[in-house]
């Protein structure tokens, strides 16, 4: 099954065309994400790179190996993505449309703070366990 969905960022300045394999949904807990955005980052992996379609988001190097991208007009947070392109992962809130998503995915748990939880029943990995699937 392959999803083609369609976003854009707050002000529409930035839309963006993704392909994803299925509608699973994760949460990550790290604590760059939840800094970024005040709560973990729930996203969607796609399948190949994202394609803008209009405008282009800004870009920020937040470590060696990773960028986050952002509008630049009114700071919607758009995309998480591996500097060597190999990996994108694009803010679920983004996407349009009405898509049976399953979250099922936390990763990062061991940096989850304890003032929050979630009910589902979802797979469970570690910052270790995450990083060394690209590595």
């Amino acid at each position: 099954m392959s999803l083609k969905k369609h976003g854009s960022c707050l002000c529409g300045a930035v839309k963006l065309s993704v392909n994803l394999e299925n509608a699973s949904v994760d949460a990550c807990h790290c604590s760059m994400c939840r800094q970024w955005g005040g709560a973990p980052l729930f996203s969607v992996h796609c399948s190949e790179p994202v394609k803008f379609t209009a405008g282009q988001p800004v870009f920020y190097d937040s470590s060696e190996w990773a960028q986050r991208g952002f509008c630049g007009t009114c700071g919607t947070h758009l995309l998480y993505r591996l500097k060597n392109g190999k990996f994108d992962s694009v803010s679920v809130g983004v996407l349009e449309g009405d898509t049976d998503w399953v979250f099922d995915l936390q990763v990062y748990i061991d940096e989850k703070p304890k003032y929050y939880c979630f009910a589902n029943e979802t797979k469970t990995m570690t910052g270790a366990e995450v990083e060394a699937l690209f590595n």
